[in-house]
C-alpha cells in the first residue's frame, strides 16, 4: 500500500504513520486469527486446543482415558479446556502488546 502525498511534510508523516500502524494492526489480526491454545490433562490423554475466540478447535481423547470414570473424564476435559484457556489468552495479550510496542 501507497500512502499518499500531499505536499504538506506535516500532513504526509502523519499519513505514513497511520499507513504504518494499520499495516501493523492488519498483520497482528492475521495472526491472532492463527493463534490456537492447548491445554492436556490425564498425562496427556486429553488434549484440548482453543481458537482465539474461546472455540472448541480440537479434542483429542486417548483411547485410554475411557478407563478413567465418567467423572474423572468429564474433569479432566475441564482441565484441559481451563488450560487451553489460559494458553490462548496468554498469547493473545502478547500479541496485542505487539501493536503498542513499537
Amino acid at each position: 500500500m501507497t500512502t499518499p502525498h500531499t505536499g504538506d511534510p506535516e500532513i504526509d508523516r502523519a499519513l505514513a504513520e497511520m499507513a504504518a500502524q494499520t499495516a501493523r494492526f492488519e498483520e497482528v489480526s492475521r495472526r491472532l486469527e492463527e493463534t490456537r491454545g492447548r491445554g492436556q490433562s490425564a498425562g496427556g490423554q486429553v488434549v484440548v486446543e482453543l481458537r482465539h475466540t474461546g472455540s472448541l478447535a480440537a479434542l483429542h481423547i486417548d483411547p485410554r482415558a475411557l478407563r478413567l470414570g465418567s467423572q474423572a473424564l468429564a474433569d479432566a476435559i475441564v482441565e484441559a479446556f481451563r488450560l487451553a484457556e489460559e494458553d490462548v489468552t496468554g498469547q493473545s495479550y502478547d500479541l496485542a502488546r505487539t501493536m503498542f510496542d513499537t
